[in-house]
């Protein structure tokens, strides 16, 4: 890829994410915009999808089939939606282009395809594209497994009310972040919120509380709760353009790199 742009595809690219995705851009050279995927019906197909961003146009149609875009692409970007993951999936491994999937609320089921996947093109799975968001998850790692095992766990988690699924994508990277320093499986461990009468809190639990209102981008606390004393840790996003430039930062990374799963670690790392 050394001297030439990257052609790139952008999925959901009329969404939230797509249009900053769009406005920061240009300021990766590294990358140059060859498709644009909205779902059909969309009533921005067929237009310029920077056009229809209010930005200059750039001559790339919005398109609401996937896989012909993908012919001349080198990298999939997909900030589009959980039930639409599986066809990414499958059209970005027919055509062999590395996939950054940063759709959240990703259904369980999707763990097979996912790792049969990472066998035949470089996948980057990423709850969160903040470079602030990955440190906080693993100074919670650090946390978490050098604080005595009495101290509980308490994720809290604030978006917008537009915000489909809950807890959050990245509240659950904070969760297993948590319960791999502690050597225990989320699932195990997970408390998702309380009503009634809940009884006394079981030790080692890991508890979630998600909020919903207004315009919110995205807030995180981890609440590390021992005797006398208690620790927190919290990332605050106002500018949504954040994510935008971490993705693109970590798209560019992401399609040098051979076939397997990778995180947004591994950018920042490497």
């Amino acid at each position: 890829m050394t001297g030439t742009a990257i052609p790139t595809v952008l999925i959901g690219a009329t969404g939230r994410m797509g249009v900053n995705i769009l406005r920061e851009l240009p300021r990766f050279s590294a990358l140059k915009l060859c498709g644009a995927l909205a779902s059909e019906g969309s009533p921005a197909i067929g237009e310029d999808v920077a056009a229809r961003a209010g930005l200059a146009p750039i001559g790339v149609t919005v398109s609401a089939s996937l896989p012909p875009l993908l012919r001349s692409a080198a990298l999939a970007i997909d900030f589009s939606s959980a039930r639409a993951a599986p066809a990414t999936l499958a059209a970005c491994v027919a055509a062999r282009v590395p996939l950054l999937l940063g759709t959240t609320g990703l259904a369980r089921e999707l763990a097979a395809p996912i790792a049969a996947a990472a066998d035949s093109i470089a996948l980057l799975i990423a709850p969160n594209t903040s470079p602030g968001l990955n440190l906080l998850l693993s100074l919670v790692g650090t946390a978490a497994a050098r604080l005595p095992a009495g101290f509980d766990i308490e994720i809290i988690e604030t978006h917008h009310r537009d915000k489909v699924d809950a807890p959050s994508g990245t509240a659950l990277a904070i969760g297993e972040a948590a319960a791999e320093a502690r050597g225990m499986a989320l699932e195990d461990a997970a408390i998702y919120g309380r009503h009634g009468i809940t009884g006394v809190r079981e030790r080692g639990g890991i508890g979630f509380a998600s909020v919903r209102g207004g315009d919110v981008v995205g807030e995180h606390e981890v609440h590390f709760l021992g005797q006398g004393e208690r620790l927190m840790l919290r990332h605050s996003v106002s500018d949504r353009g954040v994510f935008a430039r971490g993705a693109l930062m970590a798209g560019q990374w992401l399609a040098s790199q051979p076939p397997g799963r990778y995180g947004m670690a591994d950018v920042f790392i490497s």
